[in-house]
């Protein structure tokens, strides 16, 4: 199966060698660290893309970048996994890595091998060409809806554990945007909160405290996950390297959406 981009030409360019360009211009000579997981944002580049260049750039090339993402359409499973086939951007094809798909795949009872949730998503889709740029050639896709807090526990044990007997270099990568279309104020402030708990490396607070202060974090179900699995395969810090939103951008400070860069090592 090819799955074809569903956004380039709105989320970015369709032209492969702007493409290109541009995510170069996001990327930078910062110093790298192995980096156990990330945290990026999924908006068009116009937006979000200085933010998630910051965190490509501070980051080694992995192997695989298992991407996890929020279901935005609504459709297939709980949480979904693609096992095979490849991606299809204007840089060209990326392949799923099928065997650390069914690694994970194997070890979850919830998750289930689905392409529905995947076909117009694109939160994992943004991440493709950074990835692609950068080098690493393989990556498994997970989309998630809102599910409980033991069941991103179990999702994300069975992640480590695939990672782990894999043996190979993977960064986990949480596609998330963060405070949705509230005052740059309180978008900052929310948003504050969230990233508190990320750079604690506290998964179930994050979990409890976006719903407690009613943070429309897109992500933080792949977030949670992340921080999970991340902190079962050795992680012992995180840092935020950049935040924004897209009053910087659009001039609209009244209604933003804020876009976090984290590293996890």
């Amino acid at each position: 199966m090819i799955r074809s981009s569903a956004v380039a030409g709105t989320f970015y360019s369709a032209d492969a060698e702007t493409l290109r360009r541009s995510v170069q211009g996001f990327l930078s000579d910062a110093p790298q660290c192995t980096a156990v997981g990330v945290v990026v944002p999924h908006a068009g580049y116009l937006y979000s893309g200085a933010v998630a260049g910051e965190v490509y750039s501070h980051i080694r090339v992995p192997e695989v970048g298992v991407i996890l993402s929020p279901n935005h359409t609504g459709r297939g499973a709980e949480a979904s996994i693609m096992c095979a086939g490849s991606w299809e951007t204007p840089l060209g094809k990326m392949a799923v890595d099928e065997a650390l798909a069914l690694a994970i795949l194997e070890r979850s009872q919830l998750m289930q091998e689905d392409s529905a949730a995947h076909l117009q998503e694109h939160s994992v889709e943004v991440q493709l060409p950074f990835l692609q740029v950068l080098g690493t050639t393989v990556f498994v896709p997970i989309t998630l809806r809102a599910i409980g807090f033991e069941q991103c526990t179990a999702v994300a044990e069975a992640i480590a554990g695939a990672v782990r007997e894999s043996g190979r270099s993977v960064v986990l990568i949480a596609s998330s945007d963060m405070t949705h279309y509230e005052s740059r104020d309180a978008a900052t402030r929310k948003d504050r909160l969230a990233l508190d708990r990320v750079e604690a490396l506290d998964p179930q607070g994050l979990y409890e405290t976006v719903r407690q202060q009613c943070i429309s974090m897109c992500g933080v179900i792949p977030t949670a996950i992340m921080l999970l699995a991340a902190k079962a395969l050795g992680a012992t810090r995180a840092r935020t390297v950049r935040y924004a939103t897209s009053g910087e951008v659009s001039g609209d400070f009244a209604q933003v959406v804020g876009y976090a860069g984290v590293i996890v090592e």
